[in-house]
């Protein structure tokens, strides 16, 4: 529920109007953790660049694209599997399949959170992820 000031607890502040945040590019940490119930979580690294994003950890990697403006940003990106999980009894929530992912949040000069969608075969995943940014590129 927001707040009075138009903030929503738990995310990045929304800033006065006229104020401008460009989503920098550069290096981020990501944590992305799922909903609904689901457990699964990862985290690693992301590049953004000029409505490019590119990102893995040591189990997964993911291409895809962004678009931002005022304080808010949304995209896409699809996810592979690069090496197998260490615990043969570990299952990835993706089954060992490419996975879509849509997403859309608010983003700071220094970070961003988001809540996303994945598609994994026939069955939608709910996420959250937030970012913090490491480095410029």
């Amino acid at each position: 529920m927001a707040r009075l000031d138009g903030t929503i607890p738990g995310l990045y502040p929304r800033f006065a109007k006229g104020t401008v945040f460009a989503m920098r590019n550069g290096l981020y940490s990501l944590h992305m953790h799922m909903l609904d119930g689901v457990k699964g979580r990862d985290s690693g690294v992301i590049m953004l660049r000029d409505g490019t994003l590119i990102g893995g950890g040591p189990y997964f990697w993911s291409i895809g694209t962004y678009t931002m403006g005022d304080g808010t940003w949304k995209g896409e990106f699809t996810t592979n599997q690069h090496t197998p999980l260490p615990d043969p009894f570990a299952r990835p929530l993706s089954g060992g399949q490419e996975v879509t992912s849509g997403f859309s949040g608010t983003y700071t000069d220094d970070g961003a959170e988001v809540f996303g969608t994945s598609l994994v075969g026939t069955r939608s995943l709910g996420f959250r992820a937030t970012l913090k940014r490491l480095a410029d590129n």
